[in-house]
């Protein structure tokens, strides 16, 4: 019997600003640790931030991955109509999406068993690497553990207003450089994934 594999079933949301500071956002609807949100944020600098709601789920996502600093803040969440609203510590967020691609509607025919399978993440890691510069779908995280993505929607970012402690982050741009905290960054142009990602545990 190998090591534990916990199951994360949600959404992924990329994007840059003019600013320089790029985000990821983790709205995850099923989790080991209940429904929950969570923020990766590298400013302009470089600097990696983690803003999570709870020490258990900040504790485990930064020995998942790689952050300069960790916040346990209260991580709001509420998406309405194409519209995602996100308040979480220094970060007001809110962002639409527009319509599917043929990327988006091509994932949409992937069963929900089929993404859950590592198998499938494995053989769609090379494809994913062409199609979208710096995404990985398997690879390898702190501690030991393993990840895999399968992702099932992807929907463009159309337009995003983003303040950090007041300070506005400018025009939405693309996730350039990529972003820093793991094996692999979000697609270069702002998206949105719904994905299920597979952690398996490393020796304890």
């Amino acid at each position: 019997m190998g090591p534990p594999r916990l199951r994360f079933d949600g959404w992924i949301a990329g994007l840059g600003t003019s600013s320089g500071t790029r985000i990821v956002l983790g709205r995850w609807e099923r989790s080991p640790f209940g429904r929950f949100s969570d923020v990766m944020v590298e400013r302009a600098d470089g600097e990696r931030l983690l803003l999570a709601p709870t020490p258990e789920t900040a504790g485990f996502i930064s020995s998942t991955y790689i952050f300069d600093a960790v916040r346990v803040a209260p991580v709001d969440v509420r998406v309405a109509d194409g519209t995602w609203t996100v308040a979480a510590g220094p970060l007001d967020l809110c962002f639409t999406t527009g319509r599917r691609g043929p990327l988006g509607l091509l994932l949409c025919a992937v069963p929900g068993f089929l993404a859950r399978r590592p198998a499938w993440s494995a053989l769609t890691d090379l494809p994913a690497g062409v199609l979208l510069r710096g995404v990985r779908t398997r690879g390898s995280a702190g501690a030991g553990r393993r990840e895999w993505y399968g992702a099932r929607d992807l929907r463009p970012v159309s337009t995003v207003s983003a303040a950090w402690e007041g300070q506005d982050l400018g025009e939405l741009a693309p996730v350039e450089p990529p972003v820093r905290f793991g094996f692999g960054s979000v697609p270069a142009r702002p998206a949105v994934t719904r994905v299920t990602t597979t952690v398996e545990l490393g020796p304890a």
